[in-house]
């Protein structure tokens, strides 16, 4: 393995910072998902709820997440730690994510993806509750897995000194 400390200290700043960023988010959302409970939904709020928390399990945390994200994420974070740069080091939650020396589709879809998040975070903050908890809660158990599948995937490449997917670097 060819891994300089500076390299590791990038790796590490960026696996953290994304990761750290990403908690943040399920601590903020738990609260609300859970506060959806204490009111009395009605069978169709239920459905929704059920629905809405296989549904986002499904496409954010396994597709999204476990299919792409994290394997990519991954693959970067080793790359980084394999070959540092300091702006790739200062930057290394950004670099990681996929922001910038990527290639030009990776670049378009990360900021793509952004952008439509942050549109729907702020979409479903003008929800009243019990309907904004529904939907957080769908967002949180994506996230969650998308957390554990984060992990799974940086040990993965640490264990084995490479990665199944392509870092997608410019």
């Amino acid at each position: 393995m060819n891994y300089k400390l500076s390299g590791i200290i990038g790796a590490i700043w960026g696996f953290s910072g994304t990761f750290a960023l990403i908690v943040l988010a399920v601590w903020r959302l738990t609260p609300v998902a859970a506060e959806s409970l204490g009111y009395s939904l009605t069978p169709i709020q239920w459905l929704a709820l059920i629905g809405n928390v296989l549904y986002m399990t499904y496409a954010e945390g396994y597709r999204g997440f476990q299919l792409a994200f994290a394997p990519r994420f991954a693959a970067r974070t080793l790359y980084l730690a394999k070959n540092p740069t300091p702006l790739r080091i200062i930057l290394a939650p950004l670099f990681t994510v996929g922001y910038f020396h990527a290639t030009r589709h990776r670049m378009i879809a990360s900021y793509a993806l952004t952008t439509m998040i942050i549109c729907l975070i702020i979409l479903v903050r003008f929800l009243d509750q019990p309907w904004r908890g529904i939907i957080d809660a769908g967002v949180v158990t994506g996230l969650i897995w998308g957390l554990i599948s984060m992990v799974y995937f940086i040990m993965l490449a640490i264990t084995s000194g490479q990665c199944a997917c392509s870092p997608e670097i410019s």
